[in-house]
């Protein structure tokens, strides 16, 4: 026994030491990452609206897509569903889409996936479905991804898809890198992951309204605007305007956050900044679009964006200030851009074609000028919309990760052809602006995520691209 011991020690000590050297490589390898992050000078995330991944891009070539899936759905009991529900054209009023069977006398839709283009072209518009916090944690049911259906309010649409493979994002994604494993980092709606996106975490409502309390039990399930410790995580409106004129009474709106976000850290260092919301001047006037969202824009959330304020005038501007600034070459380091509800591809009020084009209208602007050569644009979703997926989001703390998402990277720094299976989170883009402008993280979730560090592919000199029309 006694001789067996100094060679499971020289095997610790073996173990020990490649754990070690791994570290290293690890650390070397992001080193290398951040030195050839410099070589890129601006940042354009394109936040886009409610779509899972399989639900546009289960058929491309390469993805972990719906040949991989497994299709089962149940009810609250357990039992498989036998076939999907009507489909839903609008839940108040109820009104089915006899567009699509079981109307007509055609019988029901299986429980599988479906192209919707069946029933309704890409630039006409469905029906929506519900996409709430609770909601999405019961569909999700621990990973088995088999309660989409059970826990919708409009279960014939969920499992529908349109393949954008040869829509004009999808042309991109096939030039450039999509990420075929990149979650939205919040459960549920457009509202949370907004604030997720900017803050990395949920803003703080205490003593909101007792009617705005979620009751989170499946079995008299309440899920409304606030959590029981009082964390607003569904749709809800700042007390700073723009805000739906409606709501007059001050007790419904969230009060000013005074977390940090993205846009904190990157003033605090003096790094230019913008947020570009379609239909913004029309919405801070008084007379906003009758598709602006309100909720679709975080910063107004927060105190040191609040009305009348520098940082307000400074950073959150109009989509048309966009195209201004990169005619005029200057753009900021860091841009995101929110397109006005015609644009943005939500289902229920967006048709998916307009959206995509006008996407692509703005990768093309871009590419067409000088700052293209040291750029990255992220395409991304900032939810599922209640659409379904096959793969079961990792684990990740009460906040999320959600199901998964497409994301589109395009640069000249970005491989080509290229589907990166890597795990990847909303908050991934928060790493990639830290790490670039050597930022503190805002939270954990975004401290550990990886900065899609494997999209990339930096040569010792800047590639040469031309402009291309993707339409």
């Amino acid at each position: 026994m006694n001789s067996r011991k100094p060679a499971v020690l020289f095997g610790l000590l073996l173990s020990f030491l490649s754990g070690i050297a791994a570290a290293q490589a690890a650390n070397d390898s992001q080193a290398k990452f951040v030195r050839d992050l410099k070589k890129i000078r601006h940042i354009i995330v394109i936040y886009q609206e409610n779509w899972s991944f399989d639900g546009l891009y289960g058929k491309f070539p390469g993805a972990d897509g719906l040949s991989n899936a497994k299709f089962t759905q149940v009810d609250t009991s357990g039992d498989p569903l036998s076939s999907l529900p009507q489909v839903i054209l609008s839940v108040a009023p109820p009104k089915p889409d006899n567009r699509f069977p079981p109307a007509n006398g055609q019988p029901a839709l299986p429980v599988a996936p479906y192209d919707v283009t069946k029933y309704v072209p890409a630039d006409q518009t469905t029906g929506d479905l519900i996409h709430r916090f609770y909601h999405e944690q019961l569909q999700i049911d621990g990973g088995k991804m088999d309660k989409f259906v059970e826990w919708s309010d409009n279960g014939g649409l969920v499992m529908s898809y349109i393949d954008a493979t040869s829509l004009p994002e999808g042309k991109l994604a096939q030039e450039y890198v999509i990420c075929d494993h990149f979650f939205h980092s919040g459960f549920g709606g457009s509202f949370f992951n907004h604030q997720i996106l900017i803050a990395a975490a949920p803003p703080r409502w205490p003593n909101a309204p007792a009617n705005m309390i979620s009751d989170p039990d499946p079995k008299h399930l309440k899920d409304r605007e606030v959590t029981p410790d009082f964390f607003a995580v569904n749709t809800a409106y700042s007390v700073n305007s723009p805000h739906p004129p409606e709501i007059t009474d001050l007790s419904k709106l969230v009060p000013q956050q005074t977390n940090p976000t993205i846009g904190d850290r990157l003033s605090d260092k003096k790094i230019s900044w913008k947020w570009y919301a379609g239909g913004w001047n029309d919405a801070v006037a008084g007379h906003p679009d009758q598709l602006f969202q309100f909720h679709h824009q975080p910063f107004v959330y927060y105190e040191r964006y609040k009305d009348g304020s520098p940082a307000r005038k400074a950073h959150l501007q109009d989509e048309d200030d966009f195209f201004k600034d990169l005619e005029r070459g200057t753009l900021p380091a860091v841009v995101f851009i929110k397109p006005l509800g015609p644009d943005n591809e939500h289902p229920g009020y967006a048709n998916l074609l307009r959206g995509q084009q006008h996407v692509a209208k703005i990768v093309s602007a871009i590419q067409a000028k000088k700052i293209w050569q040291d750029t990255v644009i992220i395409i991304t979703y900032d939810e599922n919309g209640g659409r379904w997926d096959h793969v079961a989001p990792p684990g990740g703390d009460r906040w999320g990760p959600g199901s998964r998402v497409p994301t589109i990277i395009i640069s000249p720094y970005a491989k080509r052809h290229f589907v990166d299976h890597t795990q990847y989170e909303t908050v991934s883009i928060l790493k990639l602006i830290e790490l670039r402008y050597g930022l503190q993280p805002l939270a954990e979730r975004d401290a550990h995520a990886d900065p899609m560090a494997n999209a990339f592919d930096f040569p010792a000199a800047p590639v040469k691209a031309h402009a291309k029309k993707h339409q």
